[in-house]
C-alpha cells in the first residue's frame, strides 16, 4: 500500500511539513538502490577489534575514517567492547554524537560491545561496574536510534565472552546492519552468541549467499510470505512455497515467478511435518514458519474456536513440523529455522490477546530449542515485524493506520521486503553463531520498545 503522507511530506508539502513540525519521514534506501553507500566509513575506539575491522572494511573494498573527520559519512562503527566501567563509555558516546551531523540520508550507526547479563542468565560472579557497563551500551544504542534523522538507524552487535570478536557471525552481522537489507532495523542489538558459522565477504553477503540450500516457506502464496519466498530465491536458494488448497492459485503464481515449487497442505494437519519431509524429496536446510492469522476479538468475548485456531496455525503447527522433521531425519546438514514473531507478542496488543499469546509462544520456543537444533549443527531464530504495510494493514481505519506508521523512530511502516531481508540474513550459513534470539523488524516502532 503507498503512504500518501510521506510521498507528500518529500513532495509539494515538504516546506508545510517542516514548518508546523509534522513527522518527516524519509524514503528509506533499500536493497534495489544497491547494496552499501559509498561514502567513507568512521570507525571509533582504541581497542584491537577496532583495528581488525578497520581493516576488514578496507580489505572488502570501503573508504575508512579512524579519526572523526569532516566528511560526509555513510556510516560509523564504535567499539565499546574493552569499556570496563561506566565511564570508559564517555569519549566514544561523544565522539559519535560529533559526528552524526556528517552522516548521509540512511546512514548507519553500529554500537559493538560485549554481553551484558541481566536475570536469570546473570553468573553468579558478575562484576556490577561491567554489567553496568554493557548494559549502558544497549541503553545508548537505543535512545540514539530514536534520535537519528534522515531515514538513518542505530543498531547494536553484542558478542557473548569467549566468542572472537571477529567471529564469522559478526562479521555477517555487520554486512547486514551496514547495508540496506537492514533499512527497517532500528535500535536493536544483535547477539552473537557461538564462533559458528563460515566467513562471508560484503559482496558475498550482496550476492546469492544461499545457492545450493533448499528453503521450505510457510503462508507464502502472498504478502510477506510471497517476499520472502522471492527474496530467498533470489540470494539462491530452491524455495518449496507452502500453503493451504484455498490459496493454490496465488501461491502457483507466485512460485512460477520464482523459480520454485508450490506444495498445497495445511500446516495444522497432525502429518504437516512429515509431508514436507516426503514431498520436498531432499534435506530441508531453511524452514521459514510465516504461516499466520488472525482471529482478533477482546478475551471477554472470545469463542474458543477463535482463539484456537490461532494457537493451532501460529505456534502449535510450528512444534509439530519441528518435531516431525527432526523425527523423520529430513534436516539439511546445518538448518536454520525461522519463525515469525510479531511486536504483539513482545509488548501486547488490546482486541489480540490469541494473537499475543501465539507469538510470544514462537519467542519462547525458539529460545528453548536453540540447544536442540545446535546439536544437529543448526540454529533457530524468530523475526518480530512491526507495521508492515499489506493488504491486511491497508484495511485498517485510516486514524490507527497512520498513527501506526509514525509512532516508529523511522516514521513510516515497513514493507515485505524488510522481513524477508532480515529472514535472508538469519538463514544465511555466515549466521551461525546467532540462535535463540528474536530480531525486530518494526522502524523502532514504540510498542515494545
Amino acid at each position: 500500500m503507498t503512504d500518501r503522507y510521506t510521498r507528500l511530506a518529500n513532495g509539494p508539502l515538504k516546506t508545510l511539513v517542516k514548518t508546523l513540525g509534522l513527522p518527516s519521514p524519509v524514503p528509506l534506501r533499500r536493497y534495489a538502490d544497491g547494496a552499501y553507500l559509498p561514502e567513507p566509513v568512521l570507525v571509533l575506539g582504541a581497542g584491537a577489534a577496532a583495528d581488525t575491522y578497520a581493516q576488514i572494511l578496507l580489505d572488502n573494498g570501503f573508504e575508512v575514517r579512524r579519526k572523526p573527520t569532516s566528511e560526509k559519512l555513510s556510516a560509523v562503527l564504535a567499539f565499546f567492547d574493552e569499556a570496563q566501567t561506566p565511564t570508559d563509555l564517555s569519549e566514544t558516546a561523544l565522539e559519535i554524537g560529533g559526528s552524526l551531523r556528517g552522516l548521509v540520508r540512511c546512514a548507519r550507526v553500529i554500537l559493538f560491545s560485549r554481553d551484558g547479563h541481566i536475570p536469570p542468565e546473570r553468573p553468579a560472579d558478575t562484576d556490577p561496574a561491567l554489567n553496568a557497563t554493557r548494559n549502558g551500551v544497549l541503553g545508548l544504542m537505543r535512545s540514539l536510534a530514536h534520535e537519528m534523522r534522515g531515514g538513518s538507524t542505530t543498531n547494536g552487535i553484542v558478542v557473548s565472552d569467549g566468542v572472537p570478536m571477529d567471529a564469522p557471525s559478526v562479521t555477517s552481522a555487520l554486512w547486514f546492519l551496514l547495508s540496506s537489507k537492514s533499512a527497517y532495523v532500528s535500535g536493536q542489538p544483535l547477539h552473537v552468541t557461538t564462533a559458528e558459522g563460515g566467513a562471508t565477504t560484503a559482496e558475498a553477503f550482496a550476492g546469492a549467499h544461499l545457492s545450493g540450500r533448499l528453503a521450505v516457506v510457510t503462508g507464502a502464496a502472498r504478502g510477506i510470505g510471497a517476499a520472502i519466498a522471492a527474496v530467498l530465491a533470489r540470494d539462491g536458494a530452491t524455495v518449496v512455497g507452502v500453503d493451504v488448497p484455498q490459496a493454490g492459485d496465488a501461491l502457483a503464481r507466485t512460485m512460477n515467478d520464482i523459480g520454485g515449487t508450490a506444495l498445497q497442505l495445511d500446516i495444522t494437519a497432525d502429518d504437516a511435518g512429515r509431508t514436507i519431509a516426503e514431498r520436498t524429496g531432499a534435506p530441508v536446510d531453511i524452514l521459514i514458519h510465516n504461516a499466520g492469522i488472525t482471529r482478533d476479538r477482546m478475551l471477554a468475548n472470545m469463542e474458543a474456536a477463535r482463539w484456537d485456531s490461532v494457537i493451532a496455525v501460529n505456534i502449535a503447527s510450528q512444534l509439530r513440523i519441528n518435531a516431525q522433521l527432526t523425527d523423520a531425519g529430513a534436516w539439511g546438514g546445518a538448518p536454520r529455522i525461522v519463525s515469525l514473531a510479531s511486536t504483539s507478542g513482545i509488548a501486547g496488543n488490546r482486541g489480540q490477546t490469541n494473537y499475543a499469546a501465539s507469538k510470544a509462544g514462537v519467542i519462547g520456543m525458539v529460545a528453548a530449542s536453540a540447544d536442540a537444533v545446535a546439536a544437529q549443527g543448526g540454529t533457530i531464530n524468530a523475526v518480530a515485524p512491526g507495521f508492515i504495510e499489506t493488504e491486511m494493514t491497508a484495511s485498517m481505519p485510516t486514524l490507527t493506520r497512520e498513527v501506526a506508521r509514525r509512532v516508529a523512530s523511522l516514521q513510516q511502516g515497513g514493507v515485505p521486503d524488510d522481513v524477508a531481508e532480515a529472514i535472508a540474513f538469519l538463514a544465511a550459513d555466515a549466521s551461525g553463531g546467532i540462535s535463540g534470539t528474536t530480531l525486530r523488524v518494526c522502524g523502532q516502532n514504540m510498542v515494545g520498545a
